[in-house]
């Protein structure tokens, strides 16, 4: 374990920056980085699952449902995984977290860093076999295990409503137009679009985008398009608008064409949130590139789409989320060459 203490105060209210996509609507696009939540962490900050790592673990606690000497165990492509084990065994809990053995090593050693136990799953066997495996553990000893569970915990929505919605309306004046997010877990498109809708009595078009295909690279995202696939609890469907499918190549290519267009200039930042601006100019790149995770490019992609479907005007505004640093994905073939 490193000596990294968490710093729970660094949660939400994350820098919004301005980007320049190169559509042909002259639209306003911002996007949050979220990995300024815990944005001092090793191995990349933390991450937009710092928000729902604390929200259930919060919720849970309050409600007595995790009490000392409990166990925290989740399934996981790698985010939720590092965050709720970095907040639970800084609170003093155990903490087990199963994933598949090709997450992005970068999140692998997030968990390991925060001393919590990891097991694999053969990554062959589809995500669902994960959360299968999370059961079985549970499911021998029931009484050891606390599940926050990111795919049924209302506290997954409840958390984006309460703070990433607000937090985007406050600080594009309630001008946001469009919401973009990917469907992992389906937290963040529920949550933040139903706060967005409340708040502009549905003024907001909410658009949600999966990958293409089912055997996909895009990290964190769920294929839900065909198939008998779980589908999280979590996710209403009902908030969106609009759904498009991104390939793993476009994703891959948004987050290099954003390397590249910001190799030399600035990244405008619209709300520096929570933090001064030289904060967010330190923890904004890697080896002075602006590079981002693979989710970050499937929006960058799935506004793309907006604008190449002629669904975007030049007066909208667009906001879209940067899951994670492109640190975390630095042995993968998203930034192996670059990193």
């Amino acid at each position: 374990m490193s000596e990294y203490v968490v710093d729970e105060s660094t949660i939400f209210e994350t820098p919004l920056v301005e980007l320049d996509l190169d559509l042909e609507a002259d639209a306003d696009v911002y996007a949050k980085a979220e990995w300024f939540n815990l944005y001092d962490a090793p191995h990349g900050g933390g991450s937009i699952k710092s928000r729902i790592a604390k929200g259930m673990i919060d919720g849970a606690e309050e409600r007595g449902d995790l009490e000392p000497g409990v166990t925290v165990i989740e399934p996981t492509s790698g985010n939720t995984g590092s965050e709720v084990a970095r907040l639970a065994a800084a609170r003093g809990y155990d903490v087990e977290i199963v994933m598949p053995d090709n997450a992005a090593g970068g999140k692998v050693a997030a968990v390991r860093d925060a001393g919590a136990e990891i097991h694999f799953v053969d990554a062959n066997l589809g995500y669902d076999a994960v959360i299968e495996r999370c059961e079985e553990i549970v499911a021998a000893d029931p009484e050891a295990y606390f599940r926050p569970n990111q795919y049924e915990n209302p506290d997954n929505p409840g958390t984006h409503e309460r703070t990433t919605a607000r937090e985007i309306y406050e600080a594009t004046d309630g001008d946001v137009t469009h919401f973009v997010a990917g469907v992992g877990t389906g937290g963040t498109i529920t949550g933040t679009g139903r706060g967005l809708t409340d708040r502009s009595d549905g003024g907001v078009e909410i658009v949600g985008f999966e990958p293409d295909e089912q055997l996909h690279a895009i990290d964190g995202l769920k294929y839900l398009k065909s198939g008998n696939h779980y589908h999280p609890d979590t996710y209403d469907e009902s908030i969106l608008d609009r759904t498009e499918y991104v390939a793993t190549s476009d994703a891959y290519d948004r987050a290099r064409a954003l390397r590249e267009r910001y190799r030399d200039d600035p990244v405008p930042v619209a709300d520096a949130g929570q933090h001064d601006e030289a904060t967010v100019r330190e923890h904004l790149r890697v080896d002075d590139q602006f590079v981002v995770g693979t989710s970050a490019g499937g929006g960058a992609a799935a506004v793309a789409s907006l604008d190449a479907a002629g669904e975007l005007a030049d007066d909208d505004v667009v906001v879209f989320m940067l899951c994670d640093r492109g640190d975390k994905y630095a042995d993968i073939p998203l930034w192996e060459d670059y990193l």
